[in-house]
């Protein structure tokens, strides 16, 4: 690929991300200032810590031990 082309469509690809990012932007700012952010927080918290608890309970969970028969 030329260098002028791959140059072109990277200032054009770099733009339209742009324009995503401000759009998310204004979208995230109009969703704060209609519900708050500390519930939707305050969940995602008891819910991470609630999968951490059960991993470790997976993890450390005794193993079943099965007799094997070597004759």
């Amino acid at each position: 690929m030329h260098t002028d082309v791959h140059l072109t469509l990277h200032a054009l690809r770099s733009a339209e991300l742009r324009r995503e990012a401000a759009g998310f932007r204004m979208a995230t700012a109009s969703r704060e200032t209609t519900r708050p952010r500390r519930a939707r927080t305050d969940l995602r918290t008891r819910l991470g810590w609630s999968l951490v608890e059960l991993g470790l309970r997976l993890v450390n969970r005794p193993v079943a031990r099965t007799r094997t028969h070597l004759a």
